[in-house]
């Protein structure tokens, strides 16, 4: 079932942008998760058809579920109610992440960029980006 929504959510991504609509996709499970990631990175917030982003909400909850989700029970508190944890912030089960973005609050559009911003947007989905501008 993963598979196929990743096929269908990369087809969707594809079919939107006149500049990667013929874009040849990887037949590689791997090799489409980082297409659909660079497509997400460098989309500019605006309205996705409501399938789509339930598709994508559906492909992005079984990702964070096979990384494992970190919540706050599981980082020790180092000292009174100040805790450090080092890792991957997208498995974190919190109700907000803050970002340093630009100055458009767009952050980064650098297609696989290893920036934070990118790392966020590829797993927080594209409706969080417009909802975080409110749009």
């Amino acid at each position: 079932m993963q598979n196929q929504r990743l096929e269908y959510l990369v087809e969707a991504f594809k079919a939107e942008s006149d500049q990667y609509m013929d874009l040849q996709t990887p037949g590689d499970t791997e090799g489409r998760r980082h297409l659909l990631r660079s497509l997400m990175n460098i989309r500019m917030p605006g309205k996705m058809d409501d399938s789509v982003l339930a598709v994508q909400d559906e492909y992005l909850q079984e990702r964070i579920r096979e990384k494992g989700i970190v919540t706050l029970e599981d980082i020790p508190v180092k000292e009174g109610v100040i805790s450090v944890w080092q890792g991957d912030i997208t498995r974190l089960a919190v109700d907000a992440i803050v970002n340093a973005a630009n100055s458009q609050m767009l952050g980064c559009f650098i297609p696989m960029h290893t920036c934070i911003d990118n790392c966020i947007h590829t797993f927080a989905g594209i409706s969080f980006v417009r909802n975080a501008i409110g749009r």
